[in-house]
């Protein structure tokens, strides 16, 4: 079969406002992505250097992995100890680690909507569209008014960790058998009154409307509807979604149809997010007995094995490897996770009628959508967390590490399903095995030939003749918010 005189390889990384190394090799044909490889150029370890070392050197070298999502990290490090240990975090304990997960994942969400993603629409390439001066006046990168009142909000909301954990990031509050500090009355009216000011800048700034209508759309419709019942600029949200359609993000980086959640933030009434695989059309229960890490086009040797035997082998020299990042597979197939993914399994109604439009799949705005969503979601959860403190209370259980024992901490991080996994033997770390969200969504191919959910994303991009760092492919990559910090261990 010929090739097209239009048919061209490209190279893009590396990439701005992306934490950590990341590169993306693209075959085009006909203006098109074609194929897409996705590297993960740069080497951690954090596997290596854990094992040996005491079982509870985890709590302080496992956050080190992110300085973005260390309390992610903490958490699962926190809860794979706490399995090992046998102990259950007391009410008060696990709402004090819930509300230091959720203030983490909420200025994770709002950091990637102001500096990561919307700066891109203040790109010359986007000069002449009728909203483009605003969207300069807004969202230019380090001087636009919308990005320097977030980057306000945002430090005036971390005071919820420093009043929890002492601060953030690298705390070590979080604790296997809870958390180690209690919460007073003078400290409670403190987080009501950073939550306070959290939700006022969100109603105000980002969605001109109250958390409660932004969390209750209903479906594609009702959110259409809500676009309409205002000005295209009311609100950073609805002038997000106006630009969004304009330049094809409903339709653009459609992932694999499938998702995956660990499930999230474990309250007395049970999870705010269930757990779950939406595969086929409908949610599975969470069953992880066929988790593999593929290695055959990793930078690493050794059998594709559950992370809970897993070992990290590198070899620089592989033949037909591309990245470091290994391929977790779900019984055989890929999943996207993230938020997206979340609350596809947890069922909104607004995400799943999102998805239906798109074939069932995630795309750029609904991904983006997703995680503004959270945040109407996970203030008002916040909010009710303080109020549920109980003083007296214990707010953690001590417990010792045994002679020989494994232990798994499943997390939903801002980015989606984290896992650690690890063996205890002596009282000392004898394996430990870390699969990101990025992990996740940024794998190679897997032996099969199947492709990553942003590998599989990317086909069907468009780039114009002569476009060397394809803008539809940055808003692709940048609506699953890469932490390659945290890919590659």
């Amino acid at each position: 079969m010929p090739v097209s005189e239009t048919s061209r390889k490209l190279t893009l990384g590396p990439f701005n406002r992306v934490e950590g190394d990341l590169e993306v090799k693209l075959e085009i044909d006909d203006g098109r992505v074609a194929g897409a490889f996705v590297t993960s150029p740069m080497y951690r370890g954090f596997e290596q250097i854990l094992a040996g070392r005491p079982a509870l050197d985890a709590l302080v070298i496992a956050p080190r992995i992110c300085g973005i999502c260390s309390v992610s990290q903490s958490t699962a490090a926190a809860r794979a100890l706490g399995g090992v240990m046998g102990l259950e975090a007391p009410a008060n304990g696990r709402a004090v680690a819930d509300l230091i997960l959720a203030c983490e994942n909420a200025t994770d969400h709002l950091t990637h909507f102001y500096l990561f993603f919307l700066p891109d629409f203040a790109r010359a390439a986007y000069q002449g569209r009728e909203w483009y001066a605003e969207a300069l006046k807004r969202f230019q990168a380090q001087s636009g008014e919308a990005a320097r009142a977030a980057q306000k909000a945002r430090v005036s909301f971390l005071h919820v960790i420093g009043i929890l954990a002492g601060k953030w990031p690298h705390n070590l509050a979080l604790q296997p058998g809870g958390v180690s500090k209690s919460v007073d009355m003078g400290e409670r009216m403190r987080l009501r009154a950073a939550l306070g000011e959290f939700r006022t800048f969100l109603e105000t700034r980002l969605f001109a409307d109250s958390l409660e209508r932004i969390a209750a759309l209903d479906g594609p419709a009702d959110l259409e509807a809500w676009i309409a019942a205002r000005p295209a600029g009311e609100g950073d949200f609805r002038f997000f979604l106006h630009m969004a359609e304009e330049v094809g993000l409903a339709e653009a980086g459609p992932g694999p149809a499938r998702f995956l959640s660990y499930g999230g933030f474990a309250g007395a009434d049970g999870p705010l997010f269930a757990a779950g695989m939406w595969r086929d059309g409908e949610s599975r229960p969470l069953e992880l007995s066929g988790l593999r890490e593929d290695l055959s086009h990793a930078w690493m040797n050794g059998a594709n094995l559950h992370p809970e035997q897993g070992i990290s082998m590198p070899d620089i020299d592989k033949y037909d490897a591309y990245s470091w990042c290994k391929a977790p597979r779900l019984d055989g197939v890929s999943a996207e996770v993230g938020a997206f993914a979340r609350q596809m399994v947890a069922g909104h109604p607004l995400i799943r009628g999102l998805a239906a439009r798109t074939g069932g799949r995630g795309t750029v705005r609904g991904r983006v959508i997703a995680r503004l969503l959270e945040l109407a979601l996970l203030v008002p959860a916040m909010e009710r967390w303080v109020q549920s403190l109980a003083e007296p209370g214990p707010y953690c259980r001590d417990g010792d590490i045994p002679d020989r024992a494994e232990g798994v901490g499943l997390v939903e991080a801002a980015r989606g399903a984290l896992g650690h996994w690890l063996a205890v033997e002596k009282g000392r770390l004898s394996r430990y095995q870390i699969v990101a969200p990025t992990t996740w969504n940024f794998s190679p191919r897997d032996g099969t030939g199947a492709p990553g959910p942003l590998e599989e994303a990317l086909v069907g991009a468009a780039v114009a003749p002569g476009e060397d760092f394809p803008l539809t492919v940055q808003h692709i990559v940048r609506s699953f918010d890469p932490c390659m910090n945290c890919t590659v261990h």
